[in-house]
């Protein structure tokens, strides 16, 4: 009986992914407007009702194409980040591995972080791709920095703002090395005598 179940979880585990893909497929072709069941279930050839047997709808399917992407995001970051093992060179590489990441694959970036899901970040739901991602970014901070997180944090959001205001056109596409060099030496620049550092103020 156990190997039956087994076979069962198994074929179940195949149509998810099927049908994960091919929603990710159909919204790089022609947007996240074209997903619908009724696409999906003809893409896969199973029935709408097998459909809602994995998904109750649409924002679970986009829930699920964009733990896909946290996954692929944190391997592509953490190659990034090995292959430029100097702290300020492995900032910079993961940042523009990010960059990159959501200039090729927009559809993807757009399930991560622009449409409606039920992740949770920063809890103790967060799921582990959500937060392989963002340890690479703190990976890349003195560990004895007791702010790396919250810097982290600043980080990816610059970079999440720099990817949608140049996609959408609001800034230019080709300033966006020289916003990259300016983020990545805010916090890889020596410290001076002086600076005003967190508590100091007041």
């Amino acid at each position: 009986m156990s190997g039956i179940n087994e076979r069962r979880e198994r074929e179940r585990a195949h149509r998810h992914q099927l049908i994960v893909t091919a929603a990710r497929e159909l919204a790089e072709t022609e947007g996240w407007e074209a997903v619908t069941t009724r696409r999906l279930a003809e893409r896969v050839e199973y029935s709408q009702p097998v459909l809602y047997s994995h998904f109750n709808g649409k924002e679970a399917i986009v829930t699920a194409v964009a733990i896909d992407g946290f996954g692929e995001l944190a391997a592509h970051l953490r190659r990034a980040r090995l292959a430029s093992p100097e702290p300020g060179q492995a900032l910079r590489a993961v940042c523009r591995a990010y960059l990159d990441f959501a200039t090729e694959r927009p559809a993807l970036y757009q399930a991560m972080f622009v449409l409606p899901t039920d992740l949770r970040f920063g809890s103790p739901e967060t799921p582990p791709p959500l937060r392989a991602g963002f340890d690479e970014f703190v990976s890349c901070f003195d560990p004895d920095d007791e702010r790396r997180e919250l810097i982290a944090e600043v980080t990816w959001s610059a970079l999440h703002g720099m990817a949608v205001l140049s996609d959408s056109g609001r800034i230019p596409p080709d300033g966006q090395d020289a916003r990259l060099d300016f983020l990545v030496t805010q916090f890889t620049a020596p410290r001076r005598a002086g600076d005003v550092t967190s508590g100091e103020v007041g």
